[in-house]
């Protein structure tokens, strides 16, 4: 099996947002690791941690149980204590700030960029005070943040510096693969994202061998040997099955990518100069990877329903900031108007289906009824 054949709605040919592969090779790879490693951290595990480290410019990589473990585990590795700020977006999937509040600190947010998707550096250095212990910014859609200036936000306030890089495998800004400007860098393998492991998973990775040490303490229970331990950790091992599955999709990795940017150029041919709708940004210096293709418009509710009634799949990402979640406003007083570009962002991003086998076809087709749905509204 590998990935899944178009389904087709009253006659037409469905096109999903997303379509994960699962080919004949990573079967394989699982089945060899299934009948000959042990099935919890077994030699797949630290292969894959290794090449991981390798692709992207790192000492470490350390194996996590999912994505938003590797960020709380991170954020405790590198020192944040309870009661902490760590700082960063509204507008991500809530379980960045979650993995601040698991770890016993407190997030606090920042507002986006003007015309962007991420984290406003300059708004982030506005809104830290001597609480602050980290920044938190998130390479949201594989877009890359503005790490020059993160980095240096972060050494002028003395504060540590992850990047959550759950949607940004392989994307780089000036030449350099996000993940390993700060000091720590944080991915997720759920199904979705452009690479995966069969399954939940997450990775960590830094040039601080003392904050690896720590970190593969604290995924593996606190263990400093196999019967005593030296902290309090977590149950968040990757297993050896998903790990040697994660290696065959790492190797697959940069050609996948490759065919995202040349989806997402495709989309932007079609779509350039469309009255209403604003297309991803396009920023000197970083190379996305395009883990959605997200476009806004004060037309999206119209522009999504036009594209269902002709087989299309698309989603909103996010339809509501993270501040602006019940939790967020019970624990913490936050109400509508805090962040007002994040709130524009809720009402106004469409994600349009992108991944690899995606065709121009494809694309046209949905450019073409994504076109007649402006005209119309």
């Amino acid at each position: 099996m590998g990935a899944h054949s178009p389904e087709t709605v009253q006659g037409l040919k469905k096109i999903p947002l997303m379509n994960p592969v699962m080919d004949i090779e990573m079967q394989q790879a699982a089945l060899e690791a299934l009948q000959n490693e042990k099935f919890v951290l077994g030699p797949s595990v630290y292969k894959f941690e290794e090449e991981f480290a390798k692709y992207c410019g790192t000492r470490n990589a350390i194996s996590t149980g999912s994505g938003t473990a590797a960020l709380q585990i991170a954020i405790q590795a590198l020192g944040v204590k309870v009661n902490d700020v760590v700082l960063t977006t509204p507008f991500s999937f809530f379980a960045t700030s979650n993995a601040a509040i698991h770890a016993g600190a407190r997030p606090e947010f920042a507002d986006v960029e003007e015309t962007g998707f991420n984290l406003s550096p300059k708004r982030a250095g506005e809104k830290m005070t001597q609480e602050t212990r980290a920044i938190l910014p998130v390479h949201l859609y594989g877009h890359p943040c503005e790490m020059d200036e993160f980095v240096d936000l972060a050494e002028d306030k003395q504060v540590s510096l992850i990047e959550d890089a759950c949607q940004a495998h392989g994307a780089e800004y000036n030449g350099k693969r996000v993940g390993s400007f700060g000091d720590a860098g944080c991915f997720s393998f759920y199904p979705s994202k452009n690479m995966t492991v069969g399954g939940d998973g997450g990775m960590i990775v830094t040039n601080d061998d003392e904050v690896a040490e720590v970190a593969r303490s604290l995924r593996d229970c606190g263990r400093e040997t196999k019967y005593t331990m030296s902290r309090i950790g977590f149950t968040s091992r990757l297993n050896s099955v998903n790990a040697a599955i994660g290696r065959v999709q790492l190797r697959k990795l940069p050609e996948w990518n490759e065919a995202r940017r040349r989806a997402a150029a495709a989309y932007c041919r079609e779509l350039d100069g469309v009255e209403g709708i604003a297309l991803p940004p396009d920023r000197f210096g970083t190379t996305p990877v395009y883990h959605l293709f997200v476009i806004r418009s004060k037309s999206r509710d119209q522009i999504a329903s036009a594209l269902t009634l002709k087989g299309v799949e698309t989603g909103i990402h996010y339809p509501v900031p993270i501040h602006m979640q019940t939790p967020y406003r019970t624990m913490y007083g936050y109400s509508e108007g805090a962040f007002p570009h994040s709130e524009r962002l809720a009402r106004e991003v469409l994600s349009l289906p992108i991944y690899p086998g995606i065709t121009e076809q494809d694309i046209h087709h949905i450019s073409s009824v994504l076109k007649e749905a402006i005209v119309v509204s």
